[in-house]
């Protein structure tokens, strides 16, 4: 793992949680360092390879740790909108952007979505003014503050979905397409209202197919 430590320059890292569920929202995490030594002893690391316990502990930690942090979420419905006329790396390049924007940095990490990670780079470092952007895919296995964000936007979005189960009322799952508790719950939701539950990715195709189903359903009912 890499941890720089020249304590003359501010890092930054920024990742995201919740790119591929069909219900959800999307968040991006950012999180400041002088030396990223210092979040590299509170044993952070990718999010998805800590149980949410690690993660909770390890969010308050980083919060108490950095010199900022913030996250940036953008809800189901209004990636749906965006969706119609851009792609979901560019609204992701975008949240990093606005994330990354609220604070300076010497230079920035930035855990990649795009398999052109020089391009991505380059492009987010014009918006951002020229600051220097590194664009890496993996980087949260490999640079601390990129980690840590990871675990700020993951912890952030669990905590949404935590608000939605109270909102419905019933087991809702992580959102992923692969999670047989959230297609079952958009499936009975579609099926009792013929169209999906706010909250979600109707631009998806798992959605779409669900809508399909139902609709092909009520036909063939006739």
């Amino acid at each position: 793992m890499t941890a720089e430590t020249d304590t003359d320059l501010m890092f930054c890292g920024v990742d995201e949680a919740g790119r591929g569920p069909m219900f959800g929202p999307l968040v991006v995490g950012a999180v400041w360092c002088e030396d990223q030594e210092v979040l590299h002893r509170l044993g952070v690391k990718d999010s998805k390879k800590l149980t949410p316990i690690a993660r909770e502990r390890l969010y308050d930690e980083i919060a108490a740790a950095a010199a900022a942090w913030c996250t940036v979420p953008i809800a189901a419905e209004e990636i749906d909108t965006q969706m119609a006329r851009k792609s979901l790396n560019d609204i992701e390049l975008d949240l990093f952007v606005e994330a990354v924007g609220q604070h300076p940095a010497d230079l920035t990490y930035a855990d990649c979505p795009d398999v052109n990670t020089e391009r991505f780079g380059s492009v987010m470092s014009a918006r951002l003014n020229g600051r220097t952007v590194v664009a890496a895919h993996k980087a949260d296995d490999t640079y601390p503050a990129v980690s840590a964000a990871s675990v700020m936007a993951k912890v952030t979005r669990d905590r949404m979905l935590d608000d939605l189960r109270k909102e419905f009322k019933c087991p809702i799952g992580s959102g992923y397409p692969s999670d047989a508790v959230t297609v079952a719950f958009i499936e009975k939701w579609i099926n009792k209202n013929g169209s999906p539950p706010p909250h979600t990715r109707c631009s998806w195709e798992p959605v779409r197919h669900l809508i399909a189903v139902r609709h092909n359903t009520k036909i063939s009912d006739w």
